[in-house]
């Protein structure tokens, strides 16, 4: 534990990457008019390879930010994973990477509980206090009776709208609805640009109602990201909570985060050019 704060914080010191990400945090601050209290990382070795006399090893840090807002603190927590590589104990490579590799085994289908997965006909309201719990459980983890994507930001999304009370409907056609079954989902499941689209669109279950500006959003509500603002959408969070400005707050899987700013204009993946969509979240 001990060499995995050591690596992390020659990182942040000595490397364009890990001042720039500091610069981009500040600057985000400033904006909010907030600031970070106190920071605590803590972290895990997922992977270790050697050959010859190369040595790389991946870790992940759990950062842990004590925020303060005029009178309002809160607690912003996020996983980043990086990558060391060292020749004859001289470091080539050090950096953030996209995501850890999954777990043993973790990127199998298990044997689902269909009990638990599908609707009824009855007549649902979305209750967007069990969604939040369930963003809240899982946002640094991955629950068993899903498969965990590579990619997991708009499944994890869909297993918290799941939990709110969303009916799925559309199986087995792929393209068509918003489900996930045995061996099989629907695209708008798994994939951003898919379910960005199925919001505008969807008249019947889970759908999205456009609203112009973040505040307006609620706990239990959605946020689409188009990062290079060409039309490929390509992230999705879940609000779980709102700042002293009235501002949301989100969880998200890939990188796994609790209680970020919305806007992630401290991510790598932010630029200039990025368009949002705010969805309230209905169900019909």
């Amino acid at each position: 534990m001990g060499d995995i704060t050591t690596y992390w914080q020659q990182f942040f010191k000595d490397s364009k990457e890990g001042q720039d990400w500091w610069r981009k945090k500040q600057k985000l601050c400033e904006k909010r008019k907030a600031q970070i209290v106190k920071i605590k990382g803590k972290g895990h070795v997922f992977s270790k390879q050697s050959y010859d006399t190369t040595r790389s090893t991946g870790y992940a840090v759990h950062l842990v930010y004590l925020m303060k807002q005029g009178d309002f603190f809160y607690t912003e927590e996020q996983v980043v994973p990086y990558q060391l590589v060292k020749q004859s104990d001289r470091e080539i490579r050090h950096q953030s990477i996209e995501k850890p590799p999954a777990e043993n085994g973790s990127n199998q289908l298990p044997v689902l509980k269909q009990g638990n997965l599908k609707d009824n006909n009855r007549e649902i309201e979305y209750n967007r206090l069990e969604a939040v719990k369930y963003a809240e459980r899982w946002w640094n983890s991955y629950n068993p009776e899903y498969r965990r994507f590579e990619d997991d930001c708009t499944n994890y999304i869909s297993q918290c709208l799941r939990a709110g009370g969303g009916p799925m409907w559309g199986e087995p056609v792929r393209e068509r609805g918003w489900w996930y079954g045995k061996d099989s989902w629907s695209f708008s499941w798994s994939v951003a640009h898919s379910f960005r689209w199925y919001l505008s669109g969807s008249e019947r279950g889970i759908r999205g109602i456009e609203m112009e500006t973040p505040e307006e959003l609620n706990p239990g509500d959605v946020i689409c990201y188009d990062f290079e603002g060409d039309g490929t959408w390509n992230h999705t969070t879940i609000v779980v909570a709102k700042d002293a400005d009235n501002m949301p707050l989100v969880n998200a899987h890939t990188d796994n985060s609790r209680n970020r700013y919305w806007s992630y204009e401290d991510s790598a993946a932010w630029t200039p050019e990025i368009e949002y969509k705010f969805f309230r979240i209905e169900i019909s």
